[in-house]
């Protein structure tokens, strides 16, 4: 368990001789002669607050290993208000409470503290970095994680991943990319250092960036996997179908047992009204893997525009069975049953893809 120091709080109780009673001693056993007993000094009734403050950090983090943070917050906001700047080590403890209950302006502003008190509380460094992150402040955040050479246990995330991240953000592509190569362990200047990157600018939203990572990283390693695959998919997030066609028809030179490659041939086919090309490549996603649920959904599509709603039915069925909170299932569900003349069925299906549409969409919550 972290030891937190604390600054000795004295509650000495003053001490000093009595002064003599104007009303005389009652004799008794113990004092037959009714003699004033001897001067003596009193004992402090409370040496030092210190063992109360380390008791209740002792048990704020027993409430955080048991997952009650909130408890934790209210056992430590009271400290703090009872000690003040004495309480050192509270604002580390209340720093973690806060971001697990996400209370990220707090919980920030409490590392910052304990960062004052403790400039070597790298856990604090490394948490306020994560707090900036995530209030979406990435070029503030680097600073502190870039200070962590271990990363920590309470952060719950990969080091460079989140470094990586930050570069994004900041537009540091060289930076990200040395990160990225870092946690997956490859070369930082290889082929698959780029597609790392442009993986992860994809999903970052940074198709144009993407690309050209891909491109440098086919530059570097002509028959590299997965980086026609990736160029494929910002073609057709592009919605050129002919050079995403020409790519994943690359990959699938490349890597000819991939099911992600004819899952996107499927989707170019589709796209581009080829309708029979299509149902082949879905087919041979399917044969590769059934554990994925976009082919049967877009097999079912297309036997949907080929005529053949009651095939389609059968691979619309299978995928609501893996998925059943997916709305484009549910709403080709509708189509199929309306197309076999199975209105009831329709308009549950049309109703439930409603309805799970409106719980998918976005709903901003304040930051607190």
């Amino acid at each position: 368990m972290r030891s937190f120091p604390t600054v000795l709080v004295l509650c000495l109780i003053a001490g000093g001789a009595r002064g003599q009673s104007s009303v005389p001693e009652v004799p008794s056993e113990t004092n037959p002669k009714g003699a004033s007993p001897p001067v003596t000094a009193s004992a402090p009734a409370v040496a030092s607050g210190r063992p109360r403050v380390e008791a209740t950090l002792a048990a704020a983090q027993e409430k955080l290993a048991h997952g009650d943070s909130q408890e934790a917050i209210t056992m430590l906001e009271k400290l703090v208000a009872a000690e003040g700047a004495s309480a050192k080590g509270v604002q580390h403890a209340l720093g973690i409470a806060y971001y697990r209950t996400g209370k990220l302006l707090s919980a920030e502003q409490a590392f910052a503290r304990a960062i004052d008190e403790d400039p070597d509380d790298f856990e604090s460094v490394q948490m306020r970095g994560l707090s900036l992150y995530r209030l979406g402040r990435p070029a503030a955040a680097i600073p502190f994680l870039e200070r962590v050479k271990q990363w920590m246990p309470n952060a719950n995330a990969d080091a460079s991943y989140v470094v990586g991240l930050c570069y994004l953000n900041s537009n540091r592509f060289d930076d990200a990319r040395l990160a990225f190569a870092n946690q997956f362990a490859v070369p930082p200047s290889s082929g698959a250092a780029y597609l790392l990157l442009g993986k992860m600018l994809m999903q970052a939203n940074l198709p144009e960036a993407a690309a050209e990572a891909a491109k440098k990283a086919l530059e570097l390693t002509p028959r590299l996997p997965l980086a026609h695959l990736l160029l494929g998919e910002f073609y057709l997030f592009k919605s050129d179908t002919v050079q995403a066609l020409r790519e994943f028809e690359q990959e699938r030179e490349i890597t000819p047992s991939n099911p992600a490659v004819y899952y996107r041939l499927g989707d170019v086919f589709t796209r581009s009204g080829q309708y029979q090309h299509a149902q082949e490549a879905l087919s041979k996603a399917i044969s590769l893997d059934t554990s994925s649920t976009g082919p049967f959904i877009l097999m079912g599509k297309v036997l949907l525009r080929r005529n053949d709603p009651q095939t389609s039915l059968l691979y619309l069925q299978h995928a609501e069975k893996m998925d059943p909170g997916n709305y484009m299932t549910h709403t080709l569900l509708g189509q199929a049953y309306r197309s076999l003349g199975r209105e009831e069925d329709a308009r549950k299906e049309m109703e439930m893809a409603a309805k799970i549409h409106v719980g998918e969409e976005l709903k901003l919550q304040p930051v607190q």
